[in-house]
């Protein structure tokens, strides 16, 4: 038996699928560690990734949602450590290895997330955004109390100790809190890495944050109290626009003036649309899913990934 089953949920995203899987396979010769695909109900087909790649084991489960396919590729296999990959991100040359090292390091250990742009530069202003912003995991685990799945390490000891990822939430959120609140320790890796793929263009960003903010109400809670949090927090978006503006003035990342001029024409537009979201969820009373039906992790309608 393998030590390790390595989780990686997916829904019609065969071409970033094969590109994950072209990167993480040859590192699985030693037979310490195996790869499942849990497909999510995907129209593509799969046949020809199945083919070229025999080593991998595959498995569906029809429930909608990347959590339900996580906890799915949990409980179909049963190897002691559970590590959790995305379909769209590329793992370093060494991921399974370090992945290997640092799972006795920590209950749950989380790495980090290298973004990079799939088209040529100069950036638009979604990819000038996620450089400065998406995937910042070490602040997530070392400020905020969790880290992102998308390249996550655990036991199955913990697994069933914490509970399966619960879908309509931000679940990586979600389920690293509940982790840490049954004692177990959250830290981070700078040998676990992996790389994912910027939005590439506002439609993607749109999505991705409009299904954050959905799932991040669910974290929050629906009392009164929490609404009134959340209304505030709303409120601050404006603000944040001011906070943020120097850091991406100051990032290294973005290669010119154009880039940060886009970066902060992105910034203002989201923070803006992110406050008539979380107060339309205030507001309405419901969990803010009305008129935002396109967006989901997968709920099927766009793809999905990450943070």
């Amino acid at each position: 038996m393998p030590d390790a089953v390595i989780i990686i949920p997916h829904f019609n995203d065969g071409t970033r699928l094969q590109r994950c899987l072209d990167a993480l396979v040859p590192q699985l010769s030693d037979g310490r560690a195996e790869a499942v695909v849990v497909d999510n109900g995907s129209t593509e087909d799969l046949s020809a990734l199945q083919a070229r790649h025999p080593q991998v084991r595959w498995l569906t489960e029809p429930r909608k949602g990347a959590a339900a396919a996580r906890n799915a590729g949990v409980a179909g296999t049963t190897a002691p450590r559970l590590f959790f990959l995305d379909a769209d991100c590329v793992p370093a040359a060494d991921w399974v290895a370090a992945a290997l090292a640092v799972a006795a390091e920590g209950s749950v250990v989380g790495g980090a997330v290298r973004v990079f742009d799939e088209t040529p530069p100069p950036r638009n202003g979604a990819q000038a955004f996620e450089t400065v912003f998406a995937f910042q995991n070490r602040r997530y685990i070392e400020r905020e109390g969790f880290s992102v799945t998308a390249n996550l390490v655990t036991t199955r000891a913990v697994f069933e100790a914490t509970g399966p990822f619960r879908p309509g939430v931000s679940e990586d959120v979600d389920w690293c809190r509940r982790a840490i609140a049954h004692g177990f320790r959250l830290m981070y890796s700078d040998r676990l890495r992996v790389s994912h793929p910027s939005r590439s263009d506002w439609a993607q960003l749109r999505r991705k944050w409009l299904r954050m903010t959905q799932e991040g109400l669910g974290v929050n809670g629906a009392s009164p109290a929490a609404r009134l949090r959340w209304g505030l927090r709303a409120l601050l978006m404006p603000v944040s626009i001011l906070v943020h503006g120097p850091v991406v003035l100051r990032h290294p990342g973005l290669a010119s003036a154009r880039e940060r001029r886009a970066a902060l024409a992105t910034l203002a537009r989201l923070r803006l649309q992110r406050m008539v979201w979380m107060l339309g969820q205030v507001f309405a009373g419901g969990d803010g899913r009305s008129g935002a039906q396109d967006e989901n992790k997968w709920g099927h309608r766009p793809r999905r990934h990450d943070r």
